[in-house]
């Protein structure tokens, strides 16, 4: 059996969950979202605990087991604590900012760049240098950080550009000199 499948879901006390026809829809304090479950898996919730079933060992539907589990646990923490990923810009003259909730970023470019937050994602600039992007999407946060970054991504002589908090940036010699 899989193992990520099998394991439990707890529901924290502030997010409802509802199984309507293969949809299941979890709601909370932070917002609402929803999966369409594959029909080869069953969700069955009992005392705020929900577990996964699947029909058959074939191995397609193994894989769908566990995803749905994981999508599913996405769901639950989105509406409840939400998801957040920072971007760290380096480089001089590289800054961000906000304006009217939109990202302008200055990356070395002629011109600046403007993002505008999909509905549901919202930006915060801590520092001219820190980007952070929230909602309760977990993919549709991780597929703008990836964007963002995808601007200038950073280089590995001297590290200029946009990288993920944490992310190392494996450096290169640069030139010798001749003699």
């Amino acid at each position: 059996m899989s193992r990520i499948g099998k394991k439990p879901i707890t529901v924290p006390d502030k997010v409802n969950v509802s199984f309507n026809e293969g949809l299941v829809e979890a709601s909370g304090p932070l917002g609402k979202l929803q999966y369409k479950v594959p029909e080869s898996i069953t969700v069955s919730m009992e005392n705020n605990t929900i577990t996964f079933s699947r029909a058959s060992e074939d191995r397609h539907i193994r894989a769908l087991h566990g995803l749905s589990r994981a999508l599913i646990a996405n769901i639950i923490e989105g509406v409840s604590k939400g998801f957040e990923k920072t971007l760290i810009i380096e480089g001089v003259g590289f800054k961000a900012e906000l304006r009217n909730g939109r990202l302008l970023m200055f990356l070395g470019f002629s011109h600046p760049i403007l993002i505008i937050p999909p509905q549901g994602i919202s930006f915060e600039v801590p520092s001219a240098t820190n980007i952070k992007i929230k909602g309760i999407d977990k993919q549709l946060v991780g597929m703008i950080a990836a964007k963002i970054r995808q601007m200038r991504p950073p280089e590995p002589y001297k590290g200029k550009g946009v990288r993920y908090q944490g992310e190392y940036i494996r450096r290169k010699a640069g030139k010798t000199s001749a003699k």
